[in-house]
Order: C-alpha cells, then sequence, then structure tokens
C-alpha cells in the first residue's frame, strides 16, 4: 500500500494530483532561492504569518501549505505525500482527495491562527499530510474491511510514532499536527454516515486494491525493508521540521 511499485509515467497517471502538489512543492521552492523576485519577496508574501492574516491577509492561511523554509523541508514533506497520499487519492478520487488535502491544512492553519501568539510565522504542508493520517484512521475505525491488517498496523503505528515525536522535536508546530491530524479524521468520518455514497468508493477501489495486494505479495525481502526504510527516513524527515 505504502510501497511504490509504478514507473515515472504510470505514478503520475494513477495519482495526479499528488503530482501536481508535489511539482508546486517544487517550483515554489526554486522561485524563492531564484533570482527572479527581490530577496525573500516570495516567502514573505505567501508565508503564514499570524499578525497579517488578522489584518486580513486570508490567502496566507492556504498558500504555507505549499511553501517549505529549505530544501530539506520541502524534500522530505514532499516525499512524505509521495508515499502517504496515493492510495487516499486512488480511494476518493483527485478531486475528494485535493479537498481533504487543503481543508486538514487549512483547519491546522487556523487552529495555529486562534492558538499561537500573532508574531508566530509557518510554513510547510505537514498539517494536510497529517490530515491524511487522520483520515486513514477514520478509515480503519469505521471500516475495517477497506484496508489489511498489516496496513492498518502499519499506520496507527506511524500515527503514534508521529504524535510522540511532535512534542519531543523542537520547532515543531504542534498546534498543526494535532489539529490537521483531527481535522482529517472528522473528514474521514463525515462520509460514512451515508451509506450509499461509500459503497460507490468500495466499488471503485475494490480492483484497485486487489491488484496491489498482488504486486505487493510478488515483492521480494529485501524491497519490503528497503521500502519500510525509507518510510521511517520520511516520518523522521517530516518531524524534523517545522
Amino acid at each position: 500500500m505504502f510501497t511504490r511499485t509504478e514507473s515515472f509515467r504510470e505514478f503520475i497517471r494513477f495519482y495526479p494530483m499528488v503530482s501536481i502538489i508535489v511539482a508546486i512543492h517544487l517550483v515554489l521552492y526554486l522561485l524563492t532561492i531564484l533570482p527572479i523576485f527581490p530577496n525573500y519577496w516570495f516567502f514573505e508574501t505567501f508565508s503564514g504569518v499570524n499578525l497579517y492574516i488578522m489584518e486580513g491577509e486570508v490567502w496566507r492561511l492556504i498558500t504555507p501549505i505549499f511553501i517549505h523554509s529549505g530544501f530539506s523541508h520541502m524534500l522530505f514533506n514532499s516525499f512524505s505525500l509521495v508515499l502517504f497520499g496515493p492510495a487516499l487519492e486512488r480511494m476518493l478520487g483527485s478531486s475528494k482527495f485535493l479537498f481533504v488535502y487543503l481543508l486538514s491544512g487549512l483547519i491546522a492553519n487556523v487552529a495555529t491562527l486562534l492558538l499561537e501568539p500573532l508574531t508566530y510565522t509557518h510554513v510547510g504542508s505537514s498539517g494536510a499530510i497529517f490530515g491524511l493520517f487522520g483520515y486513514y484512521i477514520a478509515i480503519i475505525t469505521f471500516q475495517k474491511h477497506m484496508l489489511s491488517k498489516q496496513n492498518s498496523q502499519i499506520i496507527l503505528t506511524l500515527c503514534v510514532v508521529s504524535l510522540i515525536m511532535t512534542f519531543l522535536q523542537p520547532n515543531i508546530n504542534i498546534i498543526a499536527h494535532l489539529f490537521g491530524l483531527l481535522g482529517g479524521f472528522l473528514l474521514g468520518a463525515i462520509p460514512y454516515y451515508n451509506k450509499k455514497d461509500f459503497s460507490k468508493s468500495i466499488k471503485s477501489t475494490a480492483n484497485w486494491a486487489s491488484s496491489k495486494r498482488k504486486s505487493a505479495a510478488r515483492q521480494s525481502p529485501v524491497k519490503v525493508l528497503i521500502w519500510a526504510a525509507i518510510i521511517i527516513i520520511a516520518i523522521v524527515g517530516l518531524l524534523a521540521q517545522k
């Protein structure tokens, strides 16, 4: 589920929204370092600054989701999205996936605005990515048959480790992580009250899930260990950034 067996072209075709978001990360990062704009203009204009948001610059509630403070910040957040985003995009469809991703990030940034000082500044997509974790937890809670026991255990373990590390690592936007996780969980819980709508999601993902299980079964133990190491590195990198 979290190992990638697709070619580059297949990845773009199967997961267009994840691909677009990662491309936006890269383009915006380049715009912050290339001498196209005055020094730091792009970063200062679109980063999340609570004081400026309160003064009416409400776009700063969304734009920080796509901006990062440095190359490693951008790399690890994008890497985490590539690992954990595709399965949800396949389950939900690209439009619903984008809705969940952006709304989770928005919830995280609104909570940051309300609970952090006016001088607080933040960038990064970790709140939105934690929203994906929250959505996975909602699936595990309300529709256990959608995920294998092994994948459910992996997700829960990653979430527990991520939450623990959130409180141990310095320079972490704890509010964004917690409320992004909560927002994603609530967004994931809401659809399960509408059985008709959710049945469509089950039908649309049944064949895909079956093919992914067969593909995963064919992978060698070495590949599994490599991908496990990659996932751990991505989580550590995600939590090491503000």
